[in-house]
């Protein structure tokens, strides 16, 4: 059975009620998918900012008490898994056994089949890739009845397909993910000042022997500054215990007032978090506030007041890529706007199975927007631009303002999605980017 019930996307900005269903089997959501009459979509923890995971007045399918282990080996570390179980929870079992994700995104709470969908990546895409590139198999149900085996090897297109195919091809009922084995659950970080943008494009080709990269910069910082931050790389340690993370100590009890995040707030934040004594250096970690640092604070979004928040994310090739990257930190500079969240890094040469993968090989930005309306979104409007014309693209999971014709450039290959897509699902970003509503 069931429930009317208001939906909102992370970000805050997308919302609207939906006839939700809450499975805890998989027969139970493969009958869910082929009883339904109008549009249906899956949804796990809905970490998605935009509205990828809203399929607004029509059907949602939430798969989160779909969050079993079906087979484990962990002589292997090949773990298969229904595809509501989160991040969150793997961890807590595999960390303590010697395995950890082989990628995770940055946070925890993203479920086996969001990862999926949105083909997530790390701060090691140089060196792992996207998630696809791990997964040796997924079951996928149809709303035709079928239910299908997907693999590098069986059903090839539609497993490339589902990919990164924000969950339009069907309901992932399972996930089997290849698991890399460590010697400890810390993580050995070191810290380093960049001055501007060039520091860090040589910093981080000098740091190739790093499994994890990383830089925080000042979204704020403008001219010769431009690009300043810190720049952080990590490896797992040789040698320690082996103990899974704690939950949340904190948590964001009630919306923040509007206008809370506003440029004196920020530049203020900006100084002292760039400037605090201990920012710089070697240290030893565990794992949970390197990977997942905002996991500590529960309900953070929050923070972005009643309007809510975007947050733009793109990737721009090589060639051209610094450039790029420059003149959006200093468009965000000129307009006074942008987030703590900072976050730049790179993408390698590790090419993903999905149709639809965003990471290319080139460096990716990423940072928040507390929603002003229009004027913020005439800022994303022109930082998609400036992207785009350097030949990168955006981030679906991240977006809430790409118009069609900007995904459509950043996607060329949409309609072999399309094409897959299963005909009784579709979500609101569908819609919005394509114009397909049936």
């Amino acid at each position: 059975m069931s429930t009317p019930r208001a939906v909102n996307a992370w970000g805050r900005l997308s919302r609207g009620v939906h006839d939700v269903w809450t499975p805890s089997l998989g027969q139970d959501a493969q009958a869910n998918l082929t009883a339904m009459r109008r549009p249906v979509l899956a949804a796990g923890l809905r970490r998605s900012y935009g509205d990828v995971a809203l399929n607004a007045g029509n059907e949602l399918i939430v798969t989160t008490a779909m969050d079993r282990f079906i087979a484990c080996d962990w002589n292997s570390g090949t773990v298969r898994a229904e595809a509501g179980l989160s991040l969150d929870d793997l961890l807590r079992v595999c960390v303590p056994r010697g395995w950890f994700p082989p990628v995770t995104p940055g946070t925890r709470f993203v479920t086996l089949g969001g990862a999926v969908a949105n083909d997530v990546h790390g701060k090691n895409h140089h060196v792992a890739g996207a998630f696809g590139r791990h997964v040796s198999a997924l079951g996928l149900a149809r709303s035709t009845g079928e239910v299908l085996t997907l693999s590098p090897d069986e059903n090839m297109g539609l497993f490339s397909a589902t990919l990164g195919g924000l969950g339009l091809t069907g309901l992932i009922l399972w996930v089997e993910l290849r698991l890399m084995p460590i010697a400890s659950s810390d993580i050995e970080v070191e810290t380093l000042p960049i001055r501007d943008l060039e520091a860090f494009f040589r910093l981080d080709q000098d740091s190739q022997d790093w499994p994890y990269t990383v830089a925080w910069v000042d979204c704020l910082a403008r001219g010769p500054r431009t690009g300043q931050g810190l720049y952080i790389r990590g490896r797992h340690a040789g040698q320690g215990c082996l103990t899974a993370h704690s939950s949340p100590k904190l948590t964001i009890p009630v919306t923040a007032p509007a206008g809370l995040l506003n440029p004196l707030t920020l530049s203020a934040f900006n100084a002292a978090y760039r400037n605090r004594p201990w920012a710089v250096g070697r240290a030893r970690t565990a794992y949970s506030p390197f990977f997942y640092p905002l996991d500590s604070i529960g309900e953070w979004n929050r923070l972005y007041g009643p309007a809510g928040f975007y947050q733009f994310q793109c990737v721009v090739p090589h060639v051209g890529g610094p450039e790029a990257v420059g003149k959006i930190l200093e468009t965000i500079s000129s307009s006074r706007q942008g987030s703590f969240l900072s976050v730049l890094k790179r993408f390698g040469d590790q090419t993903s199975p999905g149709l639809l993968s965003f990471p290319i090989p080139g460096a990716t930005l990423a940072l928040d927007f507390p929603n002003r309306g229009a004027e913020t979104l005439r800022l994303m409007q022109r930082l998609n631009d400036i992207a785009l014309d350097a030949g990168g693209r955006i981030y679906p999971a991240k977006d809430a303002a790409m118009t069609p014709a900007q995904f459509q450039a950043s996607y060329p290959d949409w309609r072999r999605l399309e094409d897959l897509r299963d005909p009784m699902i579709l979500s609101d970003y569908w819609r919005r980017v394509t114009g397909i509503s049936a």
